[in-house]
């Protein structure tokens, strides 16, 4: 079952936390959440999935800023969200992908329990202006039934920025900062 817009109104301070909330962005059974004025891009060619993988950040000005197709761009929302006892869900709005912006491409399906901003998933079929405090997506809310465990991740439970994939650490591989200052700490012992 899915929460109406009223039910998320009636557990913000529980169950559902959403800051900064405006009850202008409240829909009939999702809330709009805002696109924050930062993206990430990948540096490499190819991207490997046991090591971390360079990046860039860019700044969406104002006046907006022309995403190119075939570039992978991770975004995040202004929106600071936290839930329990309910599965939180993701999706792009319509409005957006009709502009042929696809803002979340997949893991949309959140976490009972997950504390953090979201990471976006975006993509251009063509190029297209986005602007930032845009509502860019939706987050809706299903209930659980069963015994709940909530979400525990060290990945990217209470992050504090857009979150680049951390597979590698799924895969048991240490991040290239972690091998270089162990591979500094042992030279000086040597």
């Amino acid at each position: 079952m899915i929460l109406s817009g009223s039910e998320i109104k009636k557990q913000l301070g529980t169950n559902i936390k959403i800051e900064p909330y405006c009850d202008d962005q409240l829909n009939p059974n999702s809330y709009n959440l805002t696109l924050h004025d930062e993206l990430l891009v990948y540096e490499e060619i190819i991207l490997d999935m046991k090591r971390p993988n360079r990046f860039r950040r860019l700044t969406i000005p104002e006046e907006g800023m022309v995403l190119q197709p075939n570039q992978l761009y991770l975004g995040r929302t202004i929106e600071h969200t936290e839930t329990h006892n309910y599965v939180p869900m993701l999706e792009g709005r319509s409005s957006i992908g009709r502009l042929g912006l696809f803002v979340h491409v997949t893991a949309g399906f959140g976490d009972v329990g997950f504390c953090g901003f979201w990471t976006l998933e975006m993509f251009a079929v063509q190029p297209v202006r986005i602007y930032p405090g845009v509502q860019v997506c939706q987050i809706f809310y299903h209930s659980v039934d069963g015994d709940v465990t909530e979400y525990q991740s060290g990945k990217y439970q209470h992050n504090t920025d857009i979150q680049p994939s951390l597979l590698f650490k799924e895969l048991g591989i240490r991040d290239d900062n972690q091998m270089r200052l162990e591979f500094e700490d042992g030279n000086r012992d040597a």
